[in-house]
């Protein structure tokens, strides 16, 4: 008799293992289904990033020239060339 207790006890212990093992292997999947989701978001913000670089990068390398410093005062500062017509689209 004492046998068969030991048995059911080793069972339910083996049971409860198999059942712990279970339980942690799907909370770990479940976790590195969300890191794997985390990287997708911060691969698709860095690469955002990196074209505003070179966005600002090429800005940069032309602030200093004529047509920039003109497209900058016609666009932001509403400024024109003398002697130069404009006209209104007041459609706008």
């Amino acid at each position: 008799m004492n046998i068969i207790k030991i048995n059911k006890i080793l069972n339910l212990i083996v049971v409860l293992a198999i059942i712990y093992f279970i339980f942690t292997f799907i909370n770990q999947q479940v976790k590195l289904n969300s890191y794997n989701q985390d990287i997708s978001y911060y691969s698709g913000q860095i690469q955002e990033l990196e074209d505003e670089k070179e966005e600002l990068v090429a800005t940069q390398s032309n602030v200093n020239s004529k047509e920039y410093i003109e497209k900058v005062a016609r666009e932001k500062l509403d400024m024109y060339l003398p002697n130069e017509t404009v006209y209104i689209d007041i459609n706008k």
